[in-house]
């Protein structure tokens, strides 16, 4: 691993391909928690239990049910957000009177954060549609190619852009905490001399980052997750077929009222244990690529 050295930066190009190559590389080793958020989002139950009834009944292989599309995701999500990110902080980057460079404060980083989610989930929501299908157990797909073809043959290309408006929410809180809050701590630390620009700050920094995203996101992430894999119901009222869910609110509304607030939190652990390692490894694998190729 690369020891701390002069101080080093990417070039925007660097920040979007290092960006995507990093949430690949996490999102290998953090998919098996991914498929066991979701599974508890959508089907309740314990960790344990989700774990035990999976591999006894698909295999253990099946854990890692989705990481083609976890992989898809990553490489258009992720590329995107992060190198978006980075493109803003540089623009923002100001130099003072003695030539030293001056980061953008906490609020505007905050913003960058909300602007780069947002255009991310946009851009990788079709993944992110594959993602949740194949690790929710409801529907058949062999690999994600299969999916999006599938989805937008029987269902329309409309539809694998479907949940994007709690997607997007969802990005926007989480990377405005995650972002911001990893760029604020990271700061800080080196700031204040509390710990030098490595491994070791990058990690707490990280986790930092991931409790606080996993805190005020996790919400918006239970009610994009219940859309991105509703089925069609019968409308006792009309007798037609109809979409489970009307929207992001009717969710949160019908979770709160038939399973009470905190089930708004329901999967908070595997949310954690999937984000904050994913955030760790993102990150140290971007501030290694740093570390090697910056300027």
């Amino acid at each position: 691993m690369a020891t701390t050295e002069k101080a080093k930066t990417l070039t925007s190009a660097q920040g979007f391909y290092f960006g995507g190559l990093s949430g690949m590389m996490a999102t290998c080793v953090v998919q098996p928690v991914d498929l066991i958020k979701t599974r508890m989002q959508l089907q309740g139950g314990s960790p344990v239990t989700i774990v035990s009834n999976l591999i006894k009944q698909e295999g253990i292989l099946r854990i890692y049910k989705g990481l083609d599309a976890g992989i898809l995701r990553q490489l258009t999500y992720t590329t995107t957000r992060l190198g978006v990110f980075n493109a803003l902080q540089d623009y923002l980057t100001t130099t003072d009177s003695n030539g030293k460079k001056v980061q953008p404060n906490f609020a505007m980083k905050i913003v960058s954060g909300m602007v780069a989610g947002g255009i991310g989930a946009v851009v990788g929501n079709p993944a992110e549609v594959c993602l949740i299908r194949m690790t929710s157990g409801k529907f058949n797909y062999s690999h994600v190619g299969q999916a999006l073809v599938r989805i937008a043959k029987d269902e329309g290309i409309k539809s694998l852009w479907r949940g994007t408006s709690p997607t997007v929410t969802r990005a926007v809180i989480l990377n405005a905490a995650q972002l911001s809050f990893y760029s604020q701590a990271k700061e800080v630390l080196i700031k204040y001399n509390i710990m030098q620009d490595g491994i070791g700050c990058h990690c707490v920094s990280s986790l930092i980052s991931g409790f606080a995203s996993t805190a005020v996101s996790i919400p918006v992430d239970l009610a994009k997750t219940r859309l991105q894999s509703m089925k069609t119901v019968l409308d006792p009222v009309t007798g037609q077929m109809v979409p489970e869910y009307k929207g992001p609110l009717d969710v949160i509304t019908k979770a709160i009222k038939n399973e009470g607030i905190l089930s708004l939190w329901r999967g908070f652990t595997p949310y954690f244990l999937r984000l904050g390692p994913h955030t760790l490894l993102t990150f140290v694998f971007l501030e290694q690529f740093r570390f090697m190729y910056g300027h």
